[in-house]
């Protein structure tokens, strides 16, 4: 019961450091405060102001193997956006996170890396690693557990059309791709 209470009063108290102008125990303490708070207690406003999309991604993996003859052998992409829609598109009670989870990972990853894809802190490692893992996961289960040792990203974004503009009238967006490098994955995910 003691360490209930004292688990609780800690919670409290670190969500409200980090949720609280900065004071000087918020800035002193941050990297703690935010170690307790990310990634599962983020505190956001988006519950009363959302900021919906204004761009349609597909996420795409592929991975990479050693050969037992030494030869790296490379899948073709898979789309793990299309597996994600799929799984909602008919489920009368679709899942929170099938539907936001890869999507929620690679906004976190830009806000952490931003266009030069290089880790300058520790939330950014961490971010990166989530993304890593969850796209591993995501391909082991389209593949029936095919073991693989690399994976890459590749994001396609393509800005969503204003409401009530005629499609006619504006000349096509060209999408946007950025390729992500190879990251290596271990049999635990880590």
């Amino acid at each position: 019961m003691a360490l209930c209470l004292a688990t609780t009063l800690t919670h409290v108290v670190l969500v409200f450091l980090h949720v609280a102008p900065p004071n000087a125990v918020s800035k002193r303490y941050g990297p703690q405060i935010n170690a307790w708070v990310y990634p599962l207690f983020e505190q956001n406003w988006r519950l009363f102001a959302p900021d919906p999309d204004s761009v349609n991604r597909r996420i795409l993996a592929r991975t990479a193997r050693t050969a037992p003859d030494g030869a790296t052998q490379v899948s073709s992409w898979v789309d793990l956006t299309a597996v994600d829609n799929s799984a909602v598109k008919h489920n009368v009670f679709p899942s929170h996170t099938t539907q936001n989870l890869l999507r929620r990972a690679w906004t976190s990853y830009v806000d952490t890396h931003g266009a030069d894809d290089r880790t300058d802190s520790d939330r950014a490692v961490m971010m990166q690693k989530y993304l890593r893992n969850i796209a591993a996961d995501r391909v082991a289960a389209h593949d029936q557990g095919a073991t693989f040792g690399f994976i890459q990203l590749r994001v396609l974004t393509l800005p969503v059309a204003a409401q009530g503009a005629a499609a006619g009238n504006r000349p096509p967006t060209p999408a946007e791709e950025r390729l992500l490098p190879w990251w290596k994955v271990t049999p635990r995910g880590n």
